[in-house]
């Protein structure tokens, strides 16, 4: 597996006016509010990224996870499919493994039932844990794609395999003079990064009936 570089960049331009009368450290702000920028932009990439310009997302259909179960519906998911995900990982995997969804996914797992009429999820019962299904936590992010036709909706693996490649740490720029003429201060931060699963059976999707 080669893993490479992709240069990833977000800027905003400041009046001079706003930088000299701000009340708090505008320019601690703006590298916060980058660093939370380019943080979403990575989480995006690594789930569903194709590859072109970006990283290769755990979603992705080429180089991506492997299929694990598709669901007989292509609007919901039963407990049974969920088990299906669950043991179509092969058990050296399953020890440190975890689910990963979007929310409108967690919601529909959240009504599922086993045979007694129980709820199969299982909220954390102590603080800064996370739920789990069938005993794995689960995780959330909006970037993985919703129930509908043929869309991959949950993964469920070991993410150490996910390897994430920053090439240097973030760099962040005062721009000073470029934006003079207009009366601003541009601040610009670069990151180079690349991720791929270097191992696809190492996560396992279900992907929803077309």
């Amino acid at each position: 597996v080669s893993i490479g570089a992709y240069k990833l960049a977000t800027m905003i331009k400041v009046s001079e006016e706003l930088l000299n009368d701000s009340i708090f450290n505008l320019e601690n702000y703006i590298a916060k509010e980058f660093a939370r920028r380019i943080g979403a932009k990575e989480e995006e990439a690594f789930f569903i990224g194709d590859g072109t310009g970006k990283p290769t997302g755990i979603f992705n259909a080429t180089g991506g996870a492997a299929l694990g179960v598709t669901a007989a519906s292509a609007t919901a998911i039963t407990f049974d499919e969920v088990i299906d995900l669950y043991y179509s990982l092969k058990s050296p995997y399953r020890k440190n493994a975890i689910f990963t969804m979007n929310e409108a996914t967690v919601k529909a797992i959240r009504k599922l039932k086993d045979g007694n009429g129980q709820y199969i999820w299982q909220p954390s019962i102590s603080a800064g844990q996370p739920d789990t299904v069938l005993n794995k936590p689960v995780r959330t992010s909006t970037y993985i794609p919703n129930i509908a036709a043929s869309a991959k909706t949950i993964a469920f693996g070991d993410y150490s395999y996910y390897w994430v490649a920053d090439r240097q740490g973030r760099s962040f720029q005062r721009l000073n003079e470029l934006y003079a003429a207009n009366g601003q201060v541009g601040f610009r931060a670069t990151q180079r990064v690349d991720g791929k699963l270097i191992l696809s059976e190492a996560i396992k999707v279900l992907q929803q009936k077309a």
